[in-house]
């Protein structure tokens, strides 16, 4: 788990990409956001973390290539996601309370 963190911190993306997901986070539901993102469905934390991971990597090739395809929209989502899972599951557990 911490290596993805890691992995997740250590990502360099530009300014403008970074700050769009995190307004995104403003108004981000995960019941509803997630299911919009190609291959995805909201399960469970670390599984959909891994996913998006890789998504997002493959989505930065393909900007940094210049190819054809590349949609910053669902870079965008992508990024807002994999923030907001992160913080879903790093913030202390109401339950344990």
């Amino acid at each position: 788990m911490q290596d993805t963190l890691d992995l997740v911190s250590a990502l360099r993306r530009p300014r403008l990409l970074i700050r769009a997901a995190k307004a995104g986070l403003r108004t981000y539901s995960r019941d509803r956001d997630l299911v919009r993102i190609p291959g995805h469905a909201a399960g469970g934390s670390r599984q959909t973390l891994s996913r998006l991971i890789a998504q997002e990597e493959a989505l930065n090739a393909t900007r940094r290539a210049g190819r054809g395809g590349y949609d910053p929209q669902i870079h965008v989502a992508i990024l807002t996601a994999l923030l907001a899972e992160i913080r879903r599951l790093t913030k202390p557990q109401a339950a344990a309370a």
